[in-house]
């Protein structure tokens, strides 16, 4: 297993240390990171979706409108979304990877403003439905290139808080709804819903306007051929134009040298993540990451948060408003204060210390359920709202940001667009089983449904503690150490035993074909 400490205040490229940048002082850096902010409002736009539907849902002009619809129906409001997430996943990387991270966010901004205006001027349930699988559509292409933009270009030394801060803002997006659709509530007529729906549209405005402004992947400009734009980007964002830097040059040349030997390896297509050792390791991260990120019991209140508060007395349509919007609050706090800890405490440390304190506030959340419906004693239903927080709590120490830093930074170039597409795709089948399933299982059992979640949680505990590795304070082209070992494909001053051999071949090669290119040009002379 490599090295993966550290001197206080340094950080480590290719087996050297550099000392630690305030990214404030300096100016690129700096306006990057700001403009990075329209790239991370992808993920806000998915929180304020799941926000909105919740608040929605709790508002009598609404339901009326859509003429009170059942358990199954109110499942399909949102379950649709994920279904068009899913059916778009097959072509994203091709988006991401063939036209760029940039044009990958601004396709699907596009395609989420057209499902916002369907959206918003719906007539009937069946049209609303409609629109909202366009939105998950365009979701999904967005998702699919917005968190690989952030990992490819950020500094080394902020990589892991930017990538984790990504999909932390989902509770940015819903604190938005949630008090937008609070406020909206006192409005008697349809205009109630229509307005949070509108205002949906405004994140993917942003960021057709200013995408454009954010660097493209370096890595991206590499595997296309660009060198030169790769450099100067490289340049641009981690020295301040200085082209001749020794990070710039070192990672240049590791990316550079990484991305020849993957392409040289051929490891780049869709059953890549089946075929060795290490991938199968990463595969099982991802899926598990894509389920235990929706199957560990937060669907419940993400979506259905009317429903759990309607079990424990709580009928109020202003008061489960204002729960569900103090609780997104809470929620963005906690997730966004765990970002700046990442690298501190470590990825398995926190997924543990998460799963292991969800499995433990489910059990009592059960149990005060199952007292406030045997007894209607209102102190166990207040108990049941301190779990939610609680468990919540523990939620976001790990699963909220990390379920996007850590799976993206585990995969390898040539597989990293594809790879983040299996772990979306099981986010997704997950969300469309748990929103069309958690209604109807709510309505029909009530409390005994929480029982399931119990002993999910349990199972997920397990799978964690055997198949999560540390990879904190590593470069991202040299993490493929940790899955790899000796045969990792890691180019430059970093490179693995198997990609020096492939880097000499490849060297080999290209003066050979230089060669015969000289003979040529000399023959032609003559």
């Amino acid at each position: 297993m490599p090295d993966t400490s550290v001197t206080k205040g340094h950080f480590r490229v290719a087996g050297k240390e550099f000392p630690n940048i305030r990214w404030w002082s300096l100016p690129r850096l700096r306006s990057t990171y700001f403009l990075l902010f329209f790239v991370i409002l992808t993920s806000a736009t998915n929180g304020y979706d799941g926000s909105m539907v919740n608040g929605l849902l709790s508002l009598d002009q609404f339901t009326n409108y859509m003429k009170n619809p059942s358990g199954s129906i109110k499942g399909i409001f949102s379950g649709v979304m994920f279904l068009g997430s899913l059916l778009a996943l097959p072509v994203t990387p091709y988006i991401a990877d063939g036209l760029g991270r940039r044009w990958g966010i601004c396709i699907g901004s596009i395609v989420m403003i057209f499902a916002v205006i369907l959206q918003s001027v719906s007539i009937n349930f069946q049209m609303f439905i409609a629109a909202r699988f366009f939105l998950g559509f365009g979701v999904a292409i967005a998702h699919g290139s917005a968190p690989l933009l952030i990992t490819e270009l950020c500094h080394p030394q902020h990589r892991a808080v930017f990538t984790t801060v990504y999909n932390t803002t989902w509770y940015e997006g819903a604190i938005v709804a949630a008090w937008l659709t609070y406020g909206t509530n006192n409005i008697n007529s349809n205009w109630s819903w229509r307005i949070p729906s509108i205002v949906q549209a405004l994140p993917s405005i942003l960021q057709i306007s200013c995408v454009w402004f954010v660097p493209e992947s370096p890595r991206w400009y590499i595997s296309k051929g660009q060198m030169e734009k790769a450099l100067s980007v490289l340049a641009h964002v981690h020295a301040e134009g200085n082209v001749e830097d020794e990070l710039v040059l070192l990672e240049y040349e590791e990316i550079k040298e990484t991305l020849a030997i993957e392409k040289e390896a051929e490891q780049t297509g869709w059953l890549e993540l089946f075929k060795t050792k290490g991938n199968r390791h990463r595969l099982l991260i991802l899926i598990s990451a894509g389920l235990f990120s929706q199957w560990s019991g937060n669907g419940l209140v993400s979506y259905y948060i009317s429903g759990v508060l309607d079990g424990i007395g709580i009928t109020d349509p202003d008061m489960q408003l204002k729960i569900n919007g103090i609780l997104t609050i809470w929620n963005c706090l906690v997730a966004t204060t765990m970002c700046f800890f990442v690298d501190k405490y470590g990825r398995r440390p926190l997924f543990l210390v998460s799963t292991g304190g969800m499995m433990c506030c489910f059990v009592v959340w059960t149990i005060c359920s199952e007292r406030y419906n045997a007894t209607k004693v209102k102190a166990n239903g207040s108990a049941v709202v301190f779990m939610i927080f609680l468990y919540y709590t523990f939620y976001n120490l790990a699963w909220s940001g990390l379920l996007v830093g850590y799976t993206v930074e585990i995969l390898p170039f040539g597989i990293r667009a594809k790879g983040m597409c299996y772990m979306f795709a099981f986010v997704d089948i997950a969300l469309f089983f748990n929103t069309y399933v958690n209604p109807v299982a709510l309505e029909h059992i009530g409390w005994k449904y929480y029982i399931v979640y119990c002993v999910w949680l349990a199972a997920e505990l397990i799978f964690v503690w055997f198949y999560y590795i540390e990879t904190r304070n590593t470069p991202l082209e040299e993490i493929a150490k940790h899955f790899d070992g000796d045969a990792a494909l890691v180019g430059g001053s970093a490179a693995t035993e198997k990609g020096r051999i492939l880097e000499h071949e490849i060297h080999e090669r290209e003066q050979k074909s230089a060669g015969v290119h000289e003979e040529n040009v000399g023959l032609d002379k003559i």
